[in-house]
């Protein structure tokens, strides 16, 4: 298993770009120091992440007091309601750990959300919005793209400084581009991985009752 300081091609490690163009980054970098002005740290330009369940799910959330990875749930013999994903997806997310995360995105809609309402799992689907301090815990991940894809690389938050297309999903731009587009629809699959519980108090729109 991978250190959790570098890189993974196909398992995030067990729990023990402000700039989409890479030069353009490093050029806009340079200008910026030499003004004498204190870096910013971009992860400051997240405003929420998004946790899709369905709401049937929204009174054990309450229960439980926050959003837990599946393994604990699993653990502690809860029954979800209505889970958002298949019985081989969950394999899957066993094998390669990915069910020792809480899985979040950047956005109020996600492919596998879709995939989910497509099939069936999922009937009356709602984003938790979760606030963005989760990015600064130990052991919290970025995924650039589906977490269940294969190979898909996994990387620790220092890094996902320079690999998160900030622009694309924060700024205002021309979205009839194509490229602009394809940008968009890549950042969308984007995945934030949490090793632990998110407490109540960090859901910003779970309803009563």
């Amino acid at each position: 298993m991978p250190n959790a300081a570098q890189s993974s091609p196909s398992s995030p490690p067990t729990i023990k770009g402000w700039i989409y163009d890479s030069t353009r980054l490093e050029r806009n970098r340079g200008s910026y120091y030499d003004s004498g002005m204190p870096e910013i740290d971009p992860l400051q330009r997240i405003p929420l992440l998004y946790h899709f369940t369905d709401r049937r799910n929204l009174q054990l959330i309450r229960d439980m007091g926050g959003l837990y990875p599946l393994a604990e749930l699993e653990a502690r013999g809860v029954e979800i309601p209505a889970p958002g994903s298949d019985e081989g997806s969950r394999l899957v997310d066993r094998r390669r750990n990915l069910d020792r995360y809480v899985h979040l995105c950047f956005k109020s809609n996600h492919p596998m959300e879709f995939v989910a309402r497509q099939q069936g799992r999922i009937a009356d689907s709602i984003f938790l919005q979760v606030h963005a301090s989760v990015v600064h815990w130990d052991g919290v991940l970025f995924v650039p793209g589906m977490a269940n894809t294969n190979n898909i690389a996994f990387h620790p938050m220092d890094q996902a400084r320079t690999m998160i297309d900030f622009e694309v999903l924060y700024q205002r731009t021309n979205w009839s581009d194509p490229q602009i587009q394809q940008r968009l629809q890549a950042a969308e699959k984007y995945e934030i991985l949490v090793p632990r519980v998110i407490p109540l108090d960090l859901i910003r729109n779970l309803p009563n009752g």
